[in-house]
Order: C-alpha cells, then structure tokens, then sequence
C-alpha cells in the first residue's frame, strides 16, 4: 500500500481530533504476547513494541548517547496522528525506549500533527525544527532536559507559509545546516506541473528565516496523480550535507529515495549536481543523517509495510527502521554505504562454505557474506533463500546484461560496480531483507513468510571463476521477546 502523507493529512483534516484518536483506538489493540510470538517482526531493526512507525526524525549524537526519533501514531498500527517517538542507544544496536517527546498541541501550529525534522545544537541548545500541520508550517522548540525527552515549543511557527506566488505541492521536513556562522535550510517542495524542489531559507538564530531560492529541483514525470509526490512535483524529507570537498542532497519523490553529489555554490547558495542515482530501490523511503562522534555520516531510514494494509492492522505494529548505514563519496563521485560496524557485534555461530554448499540461517534471523576472489566476463551468480514453504529470495548477476547486470526476485536492480571482485552483504531479520553490493547498490525488500525455523541460503556461480567464498552468521536478538524495550 502507498502512504501518501498528503493524502491522509487532508483526509483527516475534516473529522475532529477526539474522533480521529476514538476511531483510531477502535482498530484494535493487540497483546503484547502476540506482538512478542509473531515471526514477522523483526528481531535485531529497531521498532516500537506496537502500533505504526514511518521516518526517522532529529538523529543526533548527545552527552555520550545516540538519540533516534521517529514518526509514531500512539493509537493505531496505521498511519495517523503523528508524534515524534524516541529511543536511545550507547551503540545503535541495542535501544532503549523512552517516553513519546512530542505531541501534537491543540490549538498550536502542529495540532493536527508534528511531522518530519531535524535536531541541531545551537550555542549549546539543542534545538528541533519540524514541520506542524494543518497548515504545513515549520515549527521551532528547544530542550535543556539531558535526555531530550522534553521539549519547549515556540508558540507559532518560525516559517508560517511557503513562499508567495509558488504554487507548492507540498512544504515540509526541513533540514538545516551551517555554514560559517549562518544557518541555512532546506523544505521538501515542488512547484506542480514543474517538478519537486528543495526551496532554501537562511537565518542567524533559527528563528528568524529568509526565503532566498531553490537549492536544486527537479522535473515533473508528465503524470497527473492524486499525490504530487507520484508524479515528481512533490519532493520530501530532504538531507543535505558536506562529504570531504563536495556536498550531498537526498530527496524521496516516486516513492522511492535518490542521492546527488556535486559542489555547492556558496557564492549564489545553489546546488549544482555533478552525479545522481538511486540510494535503494525496494521498500526504504525518508531516511535521515547525522554525524558521529568519530566524524561518520550515519543515515537511518524508514523500512514501510509492502503487505496489505489488513494484514498490519491485525498484527498491531507496522514499519521498521533500517540498520544504520555509513555513508561515503567514492572519487569517482559515487555514493557509497556499508552497515555499522557496531551491528557485527550481534553475529553469532558462523558457519562457511566455499564450494556452493547450502548454509543454513536458524529462525530467518542473519547474515550473509559472499564474496570472490575475482570477477570476469564470463562470470554468473545466483544466490538464494529457501525456507520451509519454498524459495522467498533471489539476487543474480550477469554481466552480459550491460544496463541491468543484477537482479532481485527477478527484477532488474539499478546500478553497476567497478573492479573485478563482488563483495555481497546480506541481513535477514523477520520480514525484512537487507542487501548491499561493492558498497554502491542497495535493495530492500520486505518478505512475510509464515514462520521458518530455518532458512537456507546458497550460491551457484558459472563461468571460469573459482566459487565464491560465502560465511552465514547466525545474528543475536537485541531483545528477548522481540518488542525491542
């Protein structure tokens, strides 16, 4: 099912909030023992015990501990009702939940929602910027409570419109950045029939913000769609942010995420891209960065239900976050990303093969590695994943398809890589499949499968190569009833 954050806004808008939280406790509560037995819930990704979960919101790194936020309806396993839900970590492994750290506010500037925003620290404070809705407006509060479990807001909103005489598709999840001693900041906008936008405002205190120009756009797909995301005029969630000489900028349009890198004109304040393409390609939308303590830009992301909106809404809980990825620029330009180091903490029994023998993962919960010690022409891999029901899972590769040398469950995957060696990472966590390829191609999918006591995992590989060597790592829970509190 597509979430379309526009739609249900406006959706919603006309049914008074006391009904809207009535109807959505009406959906159902779920006990914790089912939450906690159900196989398809993963059991090493972060999530909240229940209910619906959508993007990361203000990750930052404070007073010795990472904080996650996340867009979270206390009521219901669907989308509705935006609060900003937090956990916290030593390691970004193992999460600690804590109370909801903000709510909508009636009467305010976000009574009809707090949505997608970032944290910054600002002369010591840190300080959150987010967008309220009904209207879309950008919202300002501070905190001084060590934990960032409480915020203070700021009555009315810091940007109370888009900019006059554009007509916007859409205007929210800013993301802010300094340069020198001036913040700038970026809006997920677009202009219809034209194309999806990052529309930039520069500011001294965060407070006080100047509409100066887009910082880059894009190009509307030709379609008319209920949802301007669909069709390309509506660009959301953002990020932007240096990386060694050059800069980067993420955006979700199409329902799917892309990145570009290139140079930022600090004269004119304009993004000129240099190259682009597709940061995952299956079920991953509005991720977040931040920096760690040792200088690494650190991107979640929001892994969304591809399953029938029914079927969540009985489970009790939907959505998840992705293990944390580490983002670099090779010196070609390309993105790059790899997982944490921190999460090889979790591995387990390991078990290798070099000779396409089948390895085997205990309760679907691991990870894979396969990797060569060359790469030619004649090369073919196919790698799969059986569980009791069948086979859930494929990825291939074949050079002789030129434009699309890899697929997953049969689908082309966009993107190729250099060099002549494979290094495929695989993470298999209840219904989510996680895969990355030479750092440069990622592929997410979500795979519901009944219950498996074990899963299977082998590789076949053709051509004049020796096998690939492939090491299965069974992967340890980071909760012992998998509601991750």
């Amino acid at each position: 099912m597509k979430i379309s954050r526009r739609r249900a806004l406006y959706g919603l808008a006309a049914i008074p909030l006391a009904s809207r939280l009535s109807l959505s406790v009406g959906w159902g509560q779920v006990a914790a023992s089912t939450l906690a037995n159900d196989p398809q819930r993963p059991q090493y990704h972060l999530l909240p015990a229940k209910n619906w979960m959508n993007d990361p919101n203000g990750p930052i790194y404070w007073k010795g501990k990472y904080h996650l936020f996340f867009q979270y309806n206390p009521n219901a396993a669907v989308w509705g009702d935006m609060h900003w839900n937090h956990a916290v970590s030593e390691d970004m492994v193992y999460w600690k939940h804590l109370p909801i750290a903000l709510a909508p506010t009636p009467g305010g500037p976000d009574k009809d929602g707090c949505f997608t925003g970032s944290i910054v620290v600002e002369k010591g404070v840190p300080t959150m910027l987010y967008t309220g809705v009904n209207p879309e407006v950008q919202c300002y509060a501070t905190s001084t409570d060590p934990m960032l479990g409480k915020w203070d807001k700021d009555p009315k909103p810091v940007i109370a419109a888009p900019p006059p005489g554009l007509n916007v598709g859409g205007f929210r999840d800013p993301c802010p950045w300094r340069e020198g001693d001036t913040w700038y900041m970026g809006i997920g906008s677009g202009i219809k029939k034209k194309g999806g936008n990052v529309l930039l405002y520069k500011s001294a205190d965060l407070k006080n913000w100047e509409y100066l120009h887009p910082l880059a756009s894009g190009t509307w797909n030709g379609k008319i769609t209920e949802d301007t995301v669909d069709s390309g005029e509506q660009w959301e969630c953002p990020d932007f942010f240096p990386m060694g000489k050059k800069y980067v900028l993420l955006y979700s349009t199409e329902r799917k995420v892309y990145w570009q890198s290139g140079e930022l004109d600090k004269k004119e304040m304009v993004f000129h891209s240099e190259h682009q393409g597709l940061l995952d390609d299956g079920a991953y939308y509005a991720p977040k960065s931040f920096t760690d303590p040792r200088g690494n830009r650190i991107l979640w992301g929001w892994l969304p239900e591809t399953r029938p909106v029914e079927d969540y809404k009985r489970a009790g809980w939907a959505g998840m976050m992705s293990l944390p990825r580490v983002l670099t620029l090779g010196s070609d330009g390309q993105l790059e990303m790899k997982v944490a180091s921190d999460v090889e903490k979790l591995r387990g029994a390991q078990s290798k093969s070099s000779d396409a023998k089948a390895l085997t993962i205990e309760n679907y919960c691991g990870e894979v590695l396969c990797s060569t010690k060359e790469l030619k022409e004649s090369a073919r891999l196919s790698l799969t994943a059986e569980g009791q029901s069948g086979p859930f899972y494929s990825l291939g590769y074949d050079p002789a398809n030129a434009d699309a040398p890899f697929t997953v469950n049969g689908k082309p995957t966009e993107g190729k890589v250099a060099g002549n060696k494979l290094n495929i990472r695989l993470f298999f966590d209840g219904s989510a499949v996680e895969v990355f390829i030479n750092d440069r191609i990622a592929s997410t999918r979500r795979i519901y499968l009944p219950g498996e006591k074990a899963v299977a995992v082998k590789v076949n590989f053709e051509g004049d190569n020796p096998a690939p060597d492939m090491t299965v790592w069974q992967v340890k829970p980071i909760s012992k009833d998998r509601l991750t509190t």
